[in-house]
């Protein structure tokens, strides 16, 4: 019998913008490729060899998504492991020293000494929940639309019931295609236990729906995992500021997410209402003469910051304490 399958091989995954630096414990094995498709199915091929017992990466922002994905479909077992964990095991062993393989050979020590539960991510579902958010939310554009021009008609001429007869059934089934939606997007988050205790948590938070949580499921996998900021910038409401030696530009936001930032802007709409700490926000903000729609893109990142804090730690929104426990970096 080959002597690998006889030790428990760790392999520990240094996720870069332009490269993967790949460690196998305990061979000692360390390589680099490309993180592109090729980079990519070279490591799989190579990591299969040696049957892992878990392979580790830690979640640093989208970057590991098509690494995860492939290592899915090669039906290897794989951790998403949050940064923090990996940094606190760092300082548990006095680890300082960085570069590419320490990093790399970090993260395999820690699959091998921590073995944390592998991670049951169904990527072929979250995509379907992501497919069905949109769809939901092109559906909403048309219904509001269609109502719009209803009206619009409406106020220039008494529409005859014929007209009538015909508008009413195409919002009916708008209606009814968007209940569907809802239904199947709930279905996936129930079937899987680690979507219903995100589900739980995000929906804790007043203004949080279950269309908003299922975004932030699907389209922020990440989030929980990576620092406030890293949240902020992701979704795309972090204000960029624009500057150029004595020019000093307005601070804009810009990229990111922009499905869920949509989704969450109008999340926004309802919290505003029934959340006191984003109504005490905003009205804060417009007092100090904040244009409004500024204000709420402001109240937008701070609720990605603590949703971010919320699935980091684990805890369901609390508005006594929440907020000054949350906003930790």
């Amino acid at each position: 019998m080959n002597s690998h399958h006889m030790q428990n091989i760790n392999v520990g995954v240094d996720i870069g913008k332009s490269q993967l630096d790949i460690f196998i414990r305990p061979l000692d094995i360390f390589f680099t490729v490309a993180n592109d498709e090729k980079g990519i199915r070279d490591a799989i091929n190579k990591i299969k060899i040696h049957k892992p017992q878990c392979i580790v990466v830690e979640a640093t922002g989208r970057l590991e998504m098509p690494f995860i994905l492939a290592c899915s479909e090669a039906k290897l077992p794989f951790v998403i492991a949050n940064p923090m964990h990996v940094k606190r095991f760092a300082g548990a062993i006095g680890r300082r020293a960085k570069n590419d393989r320490l990093d790399a050979e970090l993260i395999a020590h820690y699959a091998e000494a921590i073995k944390p539960k592998l991670t049951e991510l169904k990527p072929e579902k979250i995509r379907l929940m992501s497919d069905l958010v949109t769809r939901r939310n092109q559906l909403l554009t048309m219904q509001t639309m269609q109502t719009m021009q209803t009206m619009e008609k409406n106020r220039h001429q008494i529409l005859s019931q014929t007209l009538l007869s015909t508008i009413k059934p195409i919002l009916t089934a708008l209606k009814n295609q968007i209940t569907k939606i809802e239904l199947k997007i709930q279905k996936l988050i129930e079937e899987c236990t680690e979507y219903q205790s995100k589900n739980i948590i995000l929906q804790s938070m007043p203004g949080i729906g279950k269309i908003a949580a299922a975004s932030i499921i699907s389209n922020v996998p990440e989030l929980g995992y990576i620092t406030n900021k890293q949240a902020a910038s992701l979704i795309g409401v972090a204000p960029m500021t624009k500057e150029s030696g004595a020019y000093k530009g307005k601070r804009v936001i810009q990229g990111g997410r922009a499905q869920v930032r949509t989704v969450l802007y109008m999340a926004m709409m309802s919290a505003m209402q029934c959340n006191p700490v984003f109504k005490a926000t905003y009205q804060r903000l417009l007092g100090l003469g904040k244009p409004k729609k500024v204000a709420i893109i402001a109240c937008v990142r701070k609720m990605v910051v603590i949703l971010n804090s919320m699935l980091r730690d684990g805890v369901m929104w609390d508005k006594n304490t929440g907020e000054n426990k949350l906003l930790t970096p």
